[in-house]
């Protein structure tokens, strides 16, 4: 994958967006979720990194989910390494205001061995994402260990994902959305500044990843 494709992955990429009609169509099936994710300054880390965030509307300062990314490059796919936080409260909200992801430090990364997504183009512009081989994103849900699967698909006006948990053991079905993948509509735009040297990558900077 070259520079220009890659940009244009990170420009799909991000932004917010928000299943509102899915909600408001099937209000006992689905909660209204905004999704964001924010291409991190170059020099907070040295490299392509995003700022991703997950909150119910009526909630967006406690956000059930937060993530940073660090985009790889490959040939034919882009690899995103995926990190918690030690103190995400500290950038709760980060992903409408910004400004509160200023302090951010490689000291704040809590590596997620197992996690990272890896996405493929397909015709129309659209990209598809799986967690990597290997179940092993592991996540404790009500007293059991289990793995995560999840898939995404999105392009310049639609997000659509699915996340579920299987059991380490028996590989069946534990959690995740029983009425179908969220589906989601852009409302706003944070990538369009970016170019290629947004990508430069300073490999001394990189965290630990396991």
């Amino acid at each position: 994958m070259d520079a220009k494709q890659a940009v244009h992955f990170v420009k799909t990429l991000s932004g917010r967006f928000s299943n509102h009609d899915q909600a408001q169509g099937e209000p006992t099936k689905f909660s209204h979720i905004n999704i964001f994710f924010r291409p991190l300054a170059w020099n907070l880390f040295q490299g392509p990194w995003f700022y991703s965030e997950q909150s119910y509307d009526y909630d967006p300062w406690r956000p059930y989910r937060q993530g940073v990314h660090h985009m790889v490059v490959s040939a034919d796919h882009i690899l995103m390494l995926n990190f918690g936080l030690r103190n995400g409260l500290r950038c709760a909200g980060g992903g409408s205001k910004p400004d509160l992801l200023n302090g951010l430090e490689r000291e704040d990364l809590l590596p997620r061995p197992g996690c990272a997504m890896e996405f493929r183009a397909t015709s129309n512009d659209r990209y598809c994402g799986e967690v990597e081989p290997g179940c092993q994103c592991l996540i404790p849900r009500g007293g059991q260990m289990t793995y995560l699967v999840s898939e995404v698909e999105f392009d310049d006006h639609h997000w659509i994902s699915r996340d579920r948990g299987f059991d380490t053991a028996t590989h069946t079905y534990r959690w995740g959305s029983e009425h179908g993948p969220l589906r989601f509509k852009r409302l706003e735009r944070y990538a369009d500044h970016l170019d290629a040297d947004w990508l430069r990558d300073n490999q001394a900077a990189q965290p630990e990843t396991a």
